[in-house]
């Protein structure tokens, strides 16, 4: 299965996953500041700014769009809840 690294700027810690993993999972093992709510992609609490790598994440669903769109998510922000890192290196930090 291919791996992914996630580096999490808030905490200064770096974690290899596999694909398909989500932000969230893995800011909550490594205790990073990202907040969450929900967890269905449908509050927004747990945006988070993409700060490299946005082109190793998969395309937002259409769920998760609309909600950027309706909280006027600026640019390489995404719900942490609801983006899977695919490869490569992603680094992250709370909105």
């Amino acid at each position: 299965m291919p791996k992914a690294n996630v580096t999490f700027e808030d905490v200064g810690a770096t974690v290899s996953v596999p694909a398909g993993t989500r932000l969230i999972e893995v800011s909550e093992k490594v205790g990073a500041g990202i907040t969450y709510g929900c967890r269905e992609g449908e509050c927004c609490t747990c945006l988070t700014k993409i700060v490299a790598g946005h082109e190793n994440l998969a395309a937002p669903s259409f769920l998760e769009d609309q909600v950027l769109k309706d909280n006027l998510a600026p640019r390489h922000h995404r719900l942490a809840c609801q983006a899977q890192v695919l490869a490569g290196d992603v680094i992250v930090r709370p909105a």
